[in-house]
């Protein structure tokens, strides 16, 4: 089984708590404090760039924006007070 819940649980904890409690210089806090737009046209962005590396059929590349494109969708998820576990459980209505 995949251990990706562990470490998305991880990130998104770190997310609130730095929306809660800004730290200078976090990225994080500067996606907040730029808004909801800023942070859709990153999550864009990341998702064009996760189409690219799989057309160019580079799994490390791949890897790499899944990464960067999970992350923003957190910071969406977050920014808009949607738990991990309301995903959760929309994706658990659909299996």
């Amino acid at each position: 089984m995949s251990r990706i819940g562990e470490i998305m649980d991880e990130i998104y904890e770190v997310i609130l708590d730095r929306r809660s409690n800004p730290q200078e210089g976090s990225y994080t806090n500067y996606l907040f404090d730029k808004g909801l737009d800023k942070i859709c046209k990153k999550i864009g962005e990341e998702a064009a760039e996760v189409i690219i590396a799989a057309k160019n059929r580079n799994a490390a590349e791949l890897t790499y924006e899944t990464g960067d494109l999970l992350y923003h969708l957190c910071v969406l998820l977050a920014e808009q007070n949607v738990s991990l576990d309301d995903v959760y459980e929309e994706l658990k209505k659909r299996r």
